[in-house]
């Protein structure tokens, strides 16, 4: 699973720095899967899919992707969405939400620490460094993970980021 959503991510990132010109296109990753990927030259959004021996991986990126966090989730009251990325693979989804709010970084990581607790997350490791805040924690009934970090900006505002891999049951 892992090893698909790095590959994923990689191109995902290669494609987004190449939408001058191409819109789509189909190429053989290292591993000798099929992938396919469209960017809306309108809204910036980037899909894609890969066909591997494990089944089919797709992924969304954009502004305007919906954001469909796991059970217990939200977002921090009042963010804008930068950009939302969401992979779904057999064995199960992995999201990252890029967003902006109105509070201190100390504030938006208080909010989500306590959504982890609540849903089950063990925080593992907390980190504070310049300006940046950062949680990190896995949750030991199916090994999902998360990571969240946001960085004080000018005038109360900051920038943040989740991080979170879901494993599906079975």
């Amino acid at each position: 699973m892992r090893k698909v959503a790095l590959v994923l991510a990689s191109i995902a990132a290669f494609s987004l720095a190449a939408c001058g010109s191409e819109t789509s296109g189909e190429f053989t990753t290292e591993q000798g899967e099929t992938a396919e990927y469209t960017i809306d030259k309108g809204t910036g959004e980037t899909s894609m899919t890969i066909e591997g021996p494990d089944g089919t991986a797709t992924l969304r990126s954009g502004a305007d992707v919906p954001v469909s966090l796991p059970a217990g989730f939200s977002l921090f009251p009042g963010s804008k969405v930068v950009t939302n990325t969401v992979v779904n693979q057999p064995g199960g989804q992995g999201t990252m939400v890029t967003f902006e709010a109105d509070a201190a970084a100390d504030t938006i990581i208080a909010h989500y620490r306590d959504q982890a607790k609540a849903a089950g997350f063990a925080i593992q490791i907390e980190m504070n460094t310049n300006g940046t805040r950062m949680i990190g924690g896995e949750r030991e009934r199916d090994g999902s993970t998360l990571s969240i970090t946001a960085t004080d900006n000018q005038d109360d505002a900051s920038t943040g980021q989740i991080i979170i891999g879901s494993k599906t049951s079975g």
